[in-house]
């Protein structure tokens, strides 16, 4: 097992061997400077060279000129959370440039630009001073695109301070800019220039070294938004409207890059609509209209826009129509921390709407996922005639992930309960009759038809109002507990249903970890650091909400459950305290919701402080 999280007391202090494919470094730069192009190319090369990478980008909310830095881990093991501690910085801002170099470890690496003539404060560290504008200098760049392609030096620095092969560079360039071969050159000109200064200049002295693996064959590198657009995609969508906010954009940017996947064959023309709305209460307002029309129809927002959309959700939901909303949780309350992480929105989206009103959601922990709740949310909601929510986060949706390759989906599309004509036709034949909202099956769900269909039986009123199980209005109490009853039936039925939990379970540990989303990486690896230390867990990853009954067997057979959530309330375990009969007391909360990715140092921590070990 590799080396997570240590405390300050860094392994660099405890051995002086070489420290190899284990580590992080950082990105210090300004937002708009064009690093994101220098980062994505270092953390393709490393995937190429078969090492498990991943890289984290911690950006402002404004356009241009605040600090940013980009995070990526390289780890033998594959682990892929994030780390608390970083040991290279490369520093190419000067607001942030004495913070990033207080932060490093003892032993840590520095690379910064030598114009800043910058005093070398610690001498516990390594310092790279590297020539930045006289490399770009060299070469008839557009005034325009300095700013952007000095990032390039870095990026040469890097590869040949720790032998990231140049070929593998220039492959990664090639595919940052599909193949496009004058930004490709323009970019890789530079960065060659980068990598012989430093073989000509610099004496290696640090101790961390990059080998090639080969733990990265077969795998894709992929963000959570591209996932779930291509999931969406293949699950059959047909209309979606938006109204762009951060962290979601992405998403249906994908779906605008890779629609051509859903062109007619014959035609030519593309069999999905992307529209976007003048806000995102038009938005939901025209999937809602879609969906009823029999549409596959989605949204993707975040936790204002889900405020926004809380009365046709509403709507939707006592009105039976399906829809499939994703919220790529950012960090709130209010416009909050719009480009920070969180999983803040789960109550609010599980009983979003007033009265009493409960929504399917799913909750997807890898790209994997992603990509298959993309097309089985879509299911779903039809299967259920309910909007169903899909909460992903800023870290899961916009940073790069390893991926094994997607599954093309097995499952037939489930329309649910649609009656056509000649359905309708031997389903009056059965039972005499057919009325929109009547419980025929017992299970809560009941038949539809869609607009346009060719029979005299098939209209009946859509109804946000109360009604009857004919669909005629009513304010009767009967009628209301009746349909009300019906709703919460579907409901709980669902918990059969919707993904179940990932569950490993001994039933010789007394410790329960519970979690979900992109925590899965860090509770992971802090559970190999808690065996080895003798700490032995269970761990339960939730998928979807309402909670599945296999849930409430996991926490009653524990001593101890622990709930390791990012966001400040602890959300989570408010649900499992109010959906699970008997006495909870055992649950302790781990909510941290600091807007940043989980470290498996944070969840270490809390866990032996309960712990008294």
């Amino acid at each position: 097992m590799g080396v997570i999280d240590l405390p300050a007391e860094s392994q660099m202090q405890q051995t002086g061997e070489r420290i190899v494919n284990d580590f992080s470094f950082m990105v210090a730069t300004k937002n708009g400077s064009g690093s994101q192009t220098s980062n994505s190319t270092i953390v393709r090369a490393l995937f190429k060279m078969g090492i498990p990478v991943n890289g984290k980008n911690l950006f402002p909310s404004n356009i241009k000129g605040l600090p940013t830095w980009y995070t990526i881990r390289v780890s033998k093991d594959g682990y892929t959370a994030r780390r608390s501690r970083v040991e290279i910085v490369v520093t190419f801002n000067e607001m942030t440039a004495a913070e990033d170099i207080v932060n490093l470890p003892p032993g840590g690496v520095c690379i910064l630009p030598q114009e800043w003539n910058w005093t070398k404060s610690r001498s516990d560290i390594i310092y790279y001073e590297v020539p930045v504008k006289d490399t770009v200098r060299q070469f008839d760049i557009p005034t325009e695109r300095r700013e952007q392609v000095s990032n390039m030096v870095y990026v040469g620095v890097v590869a040949k301070l720790y032998d990231i092969p140049l070929e593998t560079i220039h492959q990664a360039l090639s595919d940052q800019f599909n193949g496009k071969p004058k930004p490709v050159q323009m970019n890789y000109q530079v960065v060659e220039a980068a990598y012989h200064w430093a073989a000509d200049n610099l004496q290696k002295l640090d101790r961390f070294h990059i080998e090639p693996m080969d733990k990265t064959k077969g795998k894709i590198i992929i963000t959570g938004n591209e996932a779930a657009a291509l999931g969406a995609l293949f699950g059959g969508v047909t209309v979606t409207a938006w109204y762009p906010i951060t962290p979601s954009t992405s998403l249906v940017d994908a779906m605008l890059d890779y629609k051509h996947l859903r062109r007619d064959p014959v035609t030519g023309k593309d069999t999905v609509a992307i529209v976007q709305a003048e806000d995102e209460i038009a938005a939901i307002g025209m999937i809602v209209g879609a969906g009823w029309a029999g549409a596959r129809a989605m949204t993707a927002t975040s936790g204002p826009g889900i405020s926004l959309m809380s009365e046709f959700a509403g709507l939707a939901y006592f009105a039976e129509i399906p829809i499939v909303v994703w919220d790529v949780t950012r960090m709130g309350p209010s416009t909050g921390l719009p480009t920070r992480t969180s999983q803040g929105d789960i109550l609010f989206t599980y009983f979003l709407g007033h009265g009493d009103t409960h929504h399917i959601c799913l909750i997807p922990g890898s790209v994997e996922e992603c990509f298959e709740f993309g097309w089985r949310a879509f299911d779903l909601a039809e299967q259920f005639q309910t909007p169903v929510f899909v909460l992903s986060d800023l870290d899961l949706g916009m940073n790069n992930w390893m991926a094994e390759p997607f599954q093309y989906p097995t499952e037939p599309i489930n329309r649910g309960k649609v009656l056509d004509k000649e359905a309708l036709e031997r389903f009056i034949a059965e039972k005499g009759e057919w009325y929109r909202y009547r419980d025929y099956d017992q299970d809560g769900i009941s038949y539809r038809t869609l607009p346009g269909t060719d029979h005299p039986r098939a209209a009946y009123f859509t109804r946000g109002t109360g009604h009857n199980d004919q669909a005629i209005y009513s304010e009767r109490s009967t009628d209301w507990v009746q349909n009300m009853e019906r709703l919460r039936r579907k409901f709980e039925n669902a918990r059969k249903v919707v993904p179940q939990p990932v569950v490993d379970y001994d039933a010789g540990k007394q410790i329960g970890l519970i979690s979900f989303g992109s925590n899965d990486p860090a509770v992971q690896e802090v559970r190999d650091r808690l065996a080895a230390e003798g700490i032995e867990t269970n761990y339960l990853r939730l998928r979807a909400l309402p909670l599945t009954p296999n849930v409430h067997d996991f926490v009653l057979n524990h001593e101890r459950i622990y709930v390791i959530e990012n966001n400040f309330d602890g959300q989570m375990a408010q649900v499992l305290r109010m959906e699970i009969p008997g006495d909870t007391r055992h649950i302790r909360s781990l909510a941290l919701g600091d807007g940043l990715p989980m470290t498996p140092r944070w969840i270490y921590d809390n866990i032996k402080r309960y712990e008294g070990k």
